[in-house]
């Protein structure tokens, strides 16, 4: 028998403890990565994320990984056939076909993984999991998407609801320029297109961060992306950086709402970054929005005040477990700014802050 040198012992020891603080997908985890035991717990989601945070909180309580825990939460929603930001239920492109993105960021590993455009499958979440454990990339679209996730396992379905198929109708026949749909109309009536100005497309996503019981941090964000949009277009949720980020030295943070602002500025890695120089997750959150505003440079995209007139949201975590979210707009159309979180007592929804206010 070939006997261990006393320093190989000791490292092959560690090896072993950090395989029994991580869940059972992350047991190879060197205990070098592993953040501060007995840290206080906390779990940040989008106002959607109510029972994603119950969730999460009650897993990470009983030991889970932070990744596994948010994945777990954010399932909620996506089989949730009522919601129709994500999965199952939520409101297709303009074709009325359903496509979903997702991304998962694992802050003890420093991996991620994330599919975008994946028709068929209700849990696009558990897929980009399973591209960062079982695959040499990062992202992977489409019809590969749905081809891995079939190898894996995953049964296709048909993910549009009649509640979502009723409301695709509805903007077929009152948004449409290009075809012949009409909404229900007298022979009377006479500016049926007026309702083209008012109606509001719909951003849906969900996006959740967690600090577990060891100090750890992880994130998941998952989507139907923009309601009745072009087949094939992506959002900023599956990009790392854009749609969530996490650095499990500093902290978390994540998005929700105009995707196309997100990439074009690296929203989530930015707020990262800014946590890392001192800022509260809230400041962080709040610099993002002022960035987005400042770096558009589109008179469409602009109001009469030249401000960037889309809703954009942010969430933010970091080691300490400190909060935060912050949005563009509040009040008028765009409602109150609210966010779910779990601080280890109960899940609550509280409100944000926001650049402007309509």
């Amino acid at each position: 028998m070939k006997h261990l040198k006393r320093r190989d012992f000791i490292k092959a020891a560690a090896l072993a403890g950090a395989g029994a603080v991580v869940s059972k997908g992350f047991a190879k985890i060197p205990l070098e990565n592993i953040g501060s035991p007995n840290s206080k717990p906390v779990v940040i989601a989008s106002a959607n994320g109510l029972k994603a945070v119950e969730k999460a909180m009650e897993m990470i309580k009983s030991g889970a990984d932070a990744l596994d825990a948010v994945i777990a939460g954010v399932n909620i929603n996506e089989n949730d056939p009522n919601d129709n930001s994500v999965g199952y239920g939520g409101l297709p492109n303009e074709e009325g076909v359903v496509e979903l993105d997702a991304a998962v960021m694992h802050g003890p590993s420093y991996r991620a993984g994330a599919v975008a455009a994946l028709r068929n499958i209700k849990n696009p979440s558990k897929v980009a999991r399973l591209v960062m454990e079982r695959t040499d990339h990062v992202l992977i679209v489409g019809e590969g998407a749905l081809k891995f996730a079939k190898a894996h396992g995953f049964k296709e379905e048909n993910l549009l609801t009649d509640e979502a198929r009723e409301e695709w109708l509805k903007w077929k026949e009152n948004l449409s320029k290009e075809d012949d749909w009409l909404p229900p109309h007298n022979i009377d009536d006479d500016d049926i297109g007026e309702i083209i100005r008012n109606y509001y497309r719909y951003y849906g996503t969900i996006h959740c961060s967690a600090l577990d019981l060891n100090g750890n941090l992880s994130a998941v964000t998952t989507t139907s992306g923009l309601s009745y949009k072009i087949p094939g277009r992506v959002g900023d949720s599956p990009i790392i950086g854009a749609g969530l980020y996490v650095d499990n030295e500093v902290g978390a943070a994540g998005s929700t709402g105009r995707g196309e602002a997100n990439l074009l500025n690296c929203s989530s890695v930015m707020i990262v970054e800014w946590m890392r120089q001192g800022k509260s997750p809230e400041e962080a959150c709040l610099l993002a929005c002022k960035r987005v505003n400042e770096r558009c440079r589109e008179r469409r995209l602009k109001d009469e005040k030249g401000r960037f007139k889309h809703n954009v949201k942010f969430y933010a975590i970091n080691k300490k477990g400190e909060f935060g979210c912050a949005s563009l707009w509040s009040g008028g159309r765009y409602g109150k700014i609210q966010f779910a979180l779990h601080d280890g007592n109960e899940a609550k929804i509280l409100d944000g802050v926001s650049l402007f206010k309509a």
